[in-house]
């Protein structure tokens, strides 16, 4: 595991912080007019997702830890846990549900996911920022029921309920942003 120091710290960056992998979410550098410098930071916690607050020393070092990311397919559920097979290898892995967050609610069977791994540990899991999938569910449009901007309640085919326009049928494909959940557009 490689060293370094506070001051070189970055948003984004992971830590080993008394056995914790720590995701850096932001810092700020304070050089009061008396006393030492220190730096302030907000960290994730990647097991647990609880934040909290922490104040370092200047200067001080600290355990940078490295995270791994490998493409993976999703292959089934067994149980819990996400069934995944790595690109590169064919390796399959059990994944466990904290360990997909929120991916879970986005993928279907043969779909990538990109894996990010400490270790031999999956620690999360990184999707890109829409997917295209099918509605399973949803109220059908009745003809002149046009209201501009109203939305309706769609069930996806993953389980997940979006809000989409009057105009989206089951069986329709449609496009939807990862990072908010909502919908984009036809697909």
């Amino acid at each position: 595991m490689a060293s370094t120091t506070t001051n070189d710290l970055k948003n984004g960056m992971t830590l080993d912080i008394d056995s914790d992998l720590v995701q850096v979410m932001e810092f700020q550098h304070v050089k009061p007019g008396k006393g030492g410098a220190f730096v302030r930071t907000t960290l994730r916690n990647w097991r647990t997702g609880s934040v909290v607050d922490r104040t370092f020393r200047a200067g001080e070092k600290v355990n940078r830890a490295f995270i791994e990311k490998n493409d993976w397919q999703y292959l089934y559920r067994d149980g819990d846990d996400f069934v995944c097979m790595d690109n590169e290898t064919f390796e399959q892995s059990n994944v466990t549900a904290e360990a997909m967050s929120h991916a879970k609610d986005y993928i279907i069977e043969g779909s990538s996911v990109t894996l990010l791994k400490y270790g031999d540990e999956v620690i999360g899991t990184e999707l890109p920022a829409s997917v295209e999938l099918e509605i399973a569910e949803t109220e059908p449009g009745v003809q002149g029921d046009r209201v501009s901007g109203a939305r309706k309640p769609a069930t996806l085919e993953t389980g997940l309920v979006i809000q989409v326009p009057l105009f989206v049928e089951p069986g329709s494909r449609v496009k939807v942003d990862t990072r908010s959940g909502e919908y984009m557009t036809r697909a």
